[in-house]
Parts: C-alpha cells; structure tokens; sequence
C-alpha cells in the first residue's frame, strides 16, 4: 500500500537537515548550557544561535524570544500571565471563535478564576472583521488574541489592522502563528503585534518545542517559576536537542520561503481537478485567497468525511467533523463560519508540505475517484 501524507496543518516530519543539527547533541555535548565551565560551552552557544535563528526568520531582536514546550505552551504563558499581571487594571480579554482549543480552553479556565472573555465571530470564510473586534473593547480589556492562520480552513486573519487597533487602544496583542510560522514572510514590527508563539513540529522541527515572541519592553508573569532560565521569563533547564532543532528548521525556513509558492501550485491544481470532476458536489471551506497555501478543506456533499478517508486508508489527511452512533458533531470551526451540519459534514482537510509531489496529488485524485462517483456517493 502506498502512504500519501497530507496532514501537514496537524504535524510536519523533522527536515533531514534538522536532524543532522540536532544529532551531535544526541551524541555529546550533554552540559548544562546555564553551567559556567567547558562542558556547557558549546550547549550555551548553540541555544543562543538557534535563538538568531528563530528571531531571524519572524525579524526581531533574539532577547525578545523564549523558549518553550511548544504552541500550547506558549499560549498559556501569554494568557494566563498577562491575565494574573494585569487583573487589577481589568479581567476582559477578546478572542474569536475559531481559535485553537490551545487558546478557547485556556479562556474557559480564566473565566472560571473570574476573567471575562469575548469571542468574537466570523465571516463565511472564517474571517474575523477588526471593526467588531474593537467595538468588543472595554475600559477593562487587557488583550487581545487572534490566530494567524486557521489550522483548520486555512484562513489568514487581518492583523495588521488588529494590532492598530490594539495599539490605539494601549491593549496587548497576541497571535498564535503555529499554522503561518515557515509558511509565510512574517515580520512581527508589520504585524503590529506584542506576542507571538511558535511551534516547532509544523515547521519541521521535532515535536515538544516551541517559542515565544514576546515585545521588548513588556513584562509579564512567569508561567513556569524556578531558576532564573530564560532570562527569569520561563524557568527550566533548556532542552538543548530540541532548541537546536528549532532553530534549524527556522533557518531553512528563512532560507527557502519560496517553495510555498510551488506548494500552492500543488494544492490549486489538486481542488481543480476535484472539482472538474465532482462539480457542484463539492466546496471548499476557507478564504478563496486570503488562505495558507498548503491548505485545502472541502466539503464532499452528501457523505461523511470519516468515512470517505476510512475508505482510503492511503491517504492521511483530516476530518472537520467527527461520528458518534450515527450523529455527526461539526468542528467549531466551521460551525462559527455558518455552514450547515448536511454540508459540512462532508468535510475533508487536505494540507500539504515540502514533500509532497505532484505524484502523490495526481494518486489522490485517483483513489478518491476510485472511491466516490461523480455525485459524492460511494461506488458500489
């Protein structure tokens, strides 16, 4: 059986040349990199270069990234440490509704210790608008959280226009870039943002790190206490394999931002010829540009998308709903975009990456083919 894998939106392989970085840390060079004598040399100068590089590739200062366990973490340190810090200038903070469950359930927690959060909706395409974002704002809001990219659809939110309005206000601005970081040119200034997290296993870096963008000048509460690591901002001995993984995989990044346009090209030709074929009994959810490159999320109507890829055990790719005892639960995703449960339970999520090839596209095509008719249902 041939594997085709497109679930790169979920989880990236580690780049061959990260692995090699990484690899004499496996084998030697174990000090500790906060130690003051020849074993912990080459450890402390590796984790300040990969923190050039991560900095490098999101163009700001290296002081102003920390390391961390990944997306999660980096998400919880912006909200819960800018909550504690600033709770008695006010408990408001504005998200939307399509975010991460890294960012919607760490909200439900801070509600529960008394924050009070405002989610603010989106557009048929999944695109929040920044007008409804700052009429959301109060005398109490202390920040505000909107997603780069969405993992699921693809959309690209209008932060730049965000952070204006955030920095009119004199509000902290966070984005989870976990989707966008190595998939687009970012630079955090044109941005307009104070925080940022980054995680390393969707730009093909290993799982278990991650980084966070955190603006000069600001100050909030450490999320994990202890010794003074990271300069007092995340204690915790620096895992010195991963970081330098990271920081590789950023500088390949950096290096070769272009392929994404190829990819595009991949992902264009694949939902055109889906939809030559399948005609009006498919849609794709997402913004029609204003979207990742590498994603495609369609709706294939009339079926269930857990038994169109439970039918095509080759591919691996992902659903936007999910089947209990016959009952189909739609993603909050695309229940905040409006589409109804008849045509989003249908949905697929195809994302791409630097591996995949036009072979693998043109076998997926084939195999969904082989698998569906022209109308969406299953052939006999």
């Amino acid at each position: 059986m041939t594997h085709i894998y497109l679930d790169y939106n979920a989880s990236t392989p580690i780049a061959p040349e990260v692995k090699q970085a990484m690899m004499p840390f496996l084998e030697n060079h174990y000090g500790n990199p906060s130690a003051l004598h020849f074993a912990s040399t080459t450890a402390k100068r590796a984790v300040e270069e990969a923190r050039l590089q991560v900095a490098s590739l999101i163009h700001c200062s290296p002081s102003e990234i920390i390391f961390t366990s990944g997306g999660s973490e980096s998400n919880n340190h912006v909200l819960k440490s800018t909550f504690y810090r600033l709770r008695e200038k006010g408990n408001h903070i504005i998200t939307t509704a399509v975010e991460h469950p890294a960012i919607l359930n760490v909200c439900k927690y801070l509600e529960s210790i008394g924050a009070n959060i405002t989610y603010v909706g989106v557009d048929s395409f999944g695109r929040v608008n920044p007008k409804e974002i700052e009429e959301a704002i109060t005398s109490k809001t202390i920040l505000i959280s909107v997603m780069h990219a969405n993992n699921e659809v693809g959309t690209l939110q209008p932060l730049k226009e965000i952070g204006k309005i955030a920095k009119k206000h004199d509000i902290l601005f966070h984005t989870d870039a976990a989707q966008s970081v190595g998939k687009l040119a970012l630079d955090v200034k044109d941005l307009n943002v104070d925080f940022l997290t980054i995680a390393g296993h969707k730009l093909y870096a290993p799982k278990g790190v991650g980084a966070l963008y955190i603006r000069d000048g600001i100050k909030i509460e450490p999320l994990i206490h202890g010794a003074g690591h990271e300069d007092g901002r995340r204690a915790g001995t620096e895992n010195v394999l991963l970081v330098v993984g990271l920081g590789k995989a950023c500088e390949l990044a950096a290096e070769n931002i272009t392929y994404n346009e190829k990819i595009k090209d991949l992902r264009d030709y694949f939902w055109t010829e889906l939809k030559q074929y399948f005609g009006e009994n498919v849609s794709l959810n997402g913004h029609e540009r204003e979207r990742l490159t590498n994603t495609l999320n369609i709706n294939f109507e009339n079926r269930i998308g857990q038994d169109i890829l439970s039918a095509i055990p080759q591919i691996a790719a992902s659903t936007g709903s999910a089947c209990h005892s016959g009952i189909v639960h739609l993603s909050p995703v695309l229940k905040a975009m409006g589409i109804t449960e008849d045509i989003g339970k249908g949905a697929v999520r195809f994302s791409l990456g630097k591996y995949t090839t036009k072979e693998e596209i043109d076998e997926s095509i084939r195999l969904i083919k082989k698998v569906l008719n022209r109308n969406g249902s299953f052939k006999s």
